[in-house]
């Protein structure tokens, strides 16, 4: 006899019942009594069992790999979202997906499928692993002698976890703790994430915090029956993790299924979709992708906001242009002309990126500064009134104006962040990044050589201040902008001071600068030159 699937919803809280007994169905959105979290503590009751730890004797944190390859695209699962509205933060907190079960139930296979049906290029992939508590000298004992019970809701930093999730989900970067099973603790080095359009949160206590909850926005229990998830433990202990069959069993009994039963069986209720047979269950699968795709679709509205706002509006008090000199127009002749040979292209727009940086030097702090001259004279003048100075290239037309920065500036630092346009959604999205330690303290000059709707730097100097760069230290550094990408970037973050040799009026649909310069970058590296031009005899550029 088929399966059916029954649908029932709570129209007052959305809380979720526990329904063993009932028939099995595809997935169950379930009918609460009225309970929920409101009526416990921030932790579940804890419970001495008198039980040893489940050992562990891997130390990977679930948020890697940073790439998920699936049949139709590479999905970046450590991104961060791609649009901003026009006050420079995120259009919408990301949306929050809880996934709770017993220890393989399938949890990560139902958050792969998930991430798979999605098909959003930016997802965080979260592991509660990553946040057990760093155990005192007296608990690494205990640890060690297996008398440290790991599978009590005690031995997570849900303070941490929380203050991880609540900034992810906001479109902050955070560091994530990487935990080592072998030796109890958390490695030196952390790993850096960024927030995204979804977050995936996973982890066998993952209900189990009154806090934590309130950031879920859909809660997700992987039911599995408990004789299909410990044939699954047998595969993979004896596979991977080198024991016999009998202490695998052994372990099971005495830690696995007791802390189940008392921990996270219990959460059940709490879950707004249970899912039964895990990863399998497909029908299941399509409904919550369904659910969260509605809550995603404001992206193609927010970058229509950005493309008309502040249209027929005087360029914004935070702009500076070069002055239009018959030499600076000049340079700009000859860099617009198609007909312009690569070398000649290259040569004068190194000359304007040299004119460009030094006046985007004056706008830095400086202090009267009184030196003695060789005559034993006092000449007042001045010196940079700040820590440091740090450049950061928007790959990899900004990485050109590089040499400029270096040539005028004496030991800076150099920082960079590939952000490239989805020719299918228009979104600009980031792939790389590189800054310097302790770039919180510095004036940072942000570099790209055409800006056009401004979305890509817009990224980046969110970028910046996501390492708290604050926002009146950066300027961003331009040979050729568009009306429309200054407006978005100046009204999104009105204290960041825009330096440009020439200011055009139009974008294209294909949102080019019109009159333009063409591509920057495949004119200045030849990757999209005319059959008539060779590298011969020409001096490359030098970084």
């Amino acid at each position: 006899m088929p399966q059916t699937m029954s649908v029932s919803v709570c129209l007052m809280c959305h809380r979720a019942l526990d329904t063993r007994g009932q028939q099995e169905s595809n997935v169950m959105f379930l009918i609460c009594s009225g309970g929920g979290e409101g009526s416990l503590d921030r932790l579940l009751p804890s419970v001495s069992t008198g039980l040893s730890p489940r050992k562990r004797t891997t130390s990977q944190c679930k948020s890697e790999p940073p790439l998920l390859r699936t049949s139709k695209r590479t999905i970046y699962t450590a991104g961060r979202p791609p649009w901003y509205n026009e006050h420079g933060t995120q259009s919408k907190e990301a949306f929050v997906i809880g996934l709770c079960g017993g220890s393989a139930s399938g949890k990560t296979t139902v958050a792969r499928k998930i991430i798979e049906a999605l098909d959003v290029p930016w997802v965080v992939l979260l592991s509660m692993d990553s946040f057990y508590k760093v155990l005192s000298p007296e608990q690494q004992a205990m640890a060690a002698s297996n008398d440290y019970n790991f599978d009590h809701p005690d031995a997570f930093d849900f303070d941490l976890l929380t203050h991880t999730l609540r900034k992810l989900k906001q479109g902050k970067s955070v560091k994530i703790p990487v935990y080592d099973f072998t030796t109890h603790g958390r490695q030196k080095d952390w790993k850096t994430v960024y927030g995204a359009s979804v977050i995936i949160f996973e982890g066998i206590m993952a209900f189990a915090d009154k806090e934590l909850l309130q950031l879920l926005d859909m809660k997700i229990f992987v039911d599995t029956d408990s004789d299909i998830r410990l044939v699954r433990r047998l595969r993979r202990d004896i596979t991977e993790r080198g024991r016999d069959i009998e202490g695998v069993i052994k372990q099971y009994n005495k830690f696995v299924k007791p802390a189940f039963e008392q921990y996270i069986e219990p959460t059940m209720r709490l879950a707004d979709i249970v899912v039964p047979r895990g990863g399998g269950n497909m029908v299941a699968i399509d409904l919550i992708v369904q659910h969260v795709h509605s809550q995603l679709e404001e992206v193609s509205e927010v970058m229509a906001a950005l493309a008309s706002a502040h249209q027929a509006q005087p360029l914004p008090q935070t702009l500076s242009v070069l002055e239009s000199t018959p030499q600076v127009r000049g340079m700009h002749t000859i860099i617009r002309n198609k007909e312009t040979s690569r070398d000649e292209f290259i040569f004068y727009s190194k000359r304007l990126m040299r004119l460009l940086i030094e006046r985007a030097l004056s706008f830095l702090p400086s202090q009267v500064h009184i030196v003695q001259t060789p005559q034993g004279e006092d000449y007042e003048g001045k010196t940079f009134h700040g820590k440091r100075i740090t450049g950061v290239s928007i790959l990899r037309a900004g990485e050109t104006m590089e040499p400029a920065l270096r040539a005028v500036c004496k030991d800076v630092r150099i920082g960079k962040i590939l952000i490239q346009t989805n020719q299918d959604t228009g979104e600009p999205e980031l792939h790389y990044l590189r800054l310097p330690k302790d770039i919180s303290e510095d004036h940072v000059i942000l570099m790209d050589c055409t800006v056009s709707t401004g979305a890509a730097a817009m990224m980046a100097v969110r970028v910046l201040l996501d390492h708290d760069v604050q926002e009146d230290k950066i300027l961003l550094v331009s040979l050729l902008m568009a009306e429309m990408g200054v407006h978005s970037v100046a009204y999104a973050f009105p204290q960041v001071k825009i330096i440009t040799t020439a200011v055009d009026k139009k974008v294209n649909d294909l949102f080019h600068i019109i009159p333009g310069i063409g591509n920057f970058g495949d004119r200045y590296f030849g990757t999209d030159a005319p059959p008539d031009w060779s590298d011969e005899d020409m001096d490359e550029p030098s970084y």
